[in-house]
């Protein structure tokens, strides 16, 4: 089931940072896509939520050096 979620990364801070999160995320099996701005602190993103969990994508963006807002 795919799903589109935003996501909180408020300590983005440019365009590098943003890099960072979208390669971390689309190196998850089941993410389709992660389009992150740096500017609101949020990452778009489409995926299969029967494949990638919510622990997945914190692990993922907390691995890159940055903290996922609940």
């Amino acid at each position: 089931m795919t799903e589109n979620r935003v996501l909180r990364v408020p300590d983005m801070s440019c365009g590098h940072c943003e890099l960072s999160v979208q390669e971390a995320l689309d190196e998850l099996d089941g993410v389709e896509r992660a389009d992150a701005d740096h500017t609101k602190g949020e990452v778009e993103l489409t995926y299969d939520a029967a494949r990638v969990t919510h622990e997945k994508l914190r692990e993922a963006i907390e691995e890159a050096g940055y903290t996922l807002q609940h």
